[in-house]
């Protein structure tokens, strides 16, 4: 017997998963590299993003427009997809 609070989902949207692009429109996944399309200022931190730089092995964030990373000067970032494209 269901209780009052738990909720039917319906098929579609259990399967539906959010997918991350760049971009470009390119679908993104766990493990891939990226590049910083434009230069970007990272807050707390003098040195910032550069428009080429290389981020390697990112991680999808849970909602669709984040993604982590880090590079030999930054550790840790979170960025938004808009501002890299898949390379």
């Amino acid at each position: 017997m269901k209780k009052p609070y738990e909720e039917e989902l319906d098929e579609d949207e259990q399967e539906e998963e959010e997918v991350v692009v760049d971009a470009n429109g390119t679908p993104l996944t766990n493990g891939d590299t990226v590049l910083v399309i434009k230069n970007l200022k990272v807050k707390g931190s003098p040195v910032g993003f550069k428009k080429g730089t290389k981020i390697k092995n990112i991680r999808l964030t849970g909602g669709t427009e984040g993604i982590s990373g880090s590079t030999d000067q930054i550790k840790g970032f979170t960025i938004r997809a808009e501002y890299v494209k898949k390379a």
